[in-house]
């Protein structure tokens, strides 16, 4: 089994240095976020509420070991790389289910460059093993991935997020995006539609069939 220990301190990761990736201004990336349910956003709103269940939350929880609202925020999103950014979003928001709900809680996509570098601790390479980890910290048990992203954070203020591969669509480049990244957005997407949008059927439908997910 590869080896996904607990994370070391933050000043050992300081110590150790990152390894970093830089996400060049224009480049776009996607992502699929939620206009409704209990936490709603927009396209470019960062999550303050956590941690929640996904990967790379790196909230503080309150004193009860719960999620809450805080200064902390976190957006995932896709690069443009095979099998392209839907297929990647939907393959990783309905990994649970492998049920693709278009109109549960407005889930909406979006594409959109960002107006400056993105500097990124990257996932893809030897810096988990060098840091006493493996590649299963982009697949292994989501709640110590999280507690390896709070010690990223608080190890290299520098970063404005995380690259890694996705587990979900044959390690397609996603990024894990902390709320320094959000000074980076411009003032309006290049697409933003809701997947219950009959324009975004044909693209959602062959999404859901390159992934091997149902569509309702």
């Amino acid at each position: 089994m590869a080896k996904f220990p607990n994370p070391p301190s933050a000043e050992r990761l300081a110590a150790l240095g990152p390894a970093l990736a830089i996400w060049r201004a224009g480049t776009p990336l996607g992502r699929i976020y939620f206009r409704g349910g209990d936490h709603p956003t927009d396209w470019s709103a960062f999550r303050r509420w956590g941690p929640a269940g996904s990967r790379f939350d790196h909230h503080l929880p309150d004193p009860a070991g719960r999620g809450c609202l805080q200064s902390r925020g976190i957006l995932y999103a896709a690069g443009s790389a095979a099998p392209g950014a839907l297929s990647v979003c939907a393959a990783e928001v309905y990994q649970a289910t492998r049920l693709i709900r278009a109109e549960a809680d407005e889930p909406w996509f979006a594409v959109f460059p960002t107006a400056r570098d993105l500097t990124l601790l990257d996932l893809t390479g030897l810096w988990p093993t060098r840091a006493g980890a493996s590649m299963a910290i982009s697949s292994g048990p989501k709640a110590r991935a999280r507690a390896w992203s709070r010690a990223i954070y608080d190890a290299y203020p520098e970063i404005d997020g995380l690259l890694y591969g996705s587990s979900m669509a044959g390690n397609a480049p996603v990024l894990a995006l902390y709320e320094r990244a959000g000074d980076s957005f411009g003032p309006a997407p290049l697409f933003n539609r809701a997947l219950a949008d009959d324009a975004l059927y044909p693209s959602l439908s062959a999404a859901a069939a390159r992934i091997g997910y149902a569509l309702a």
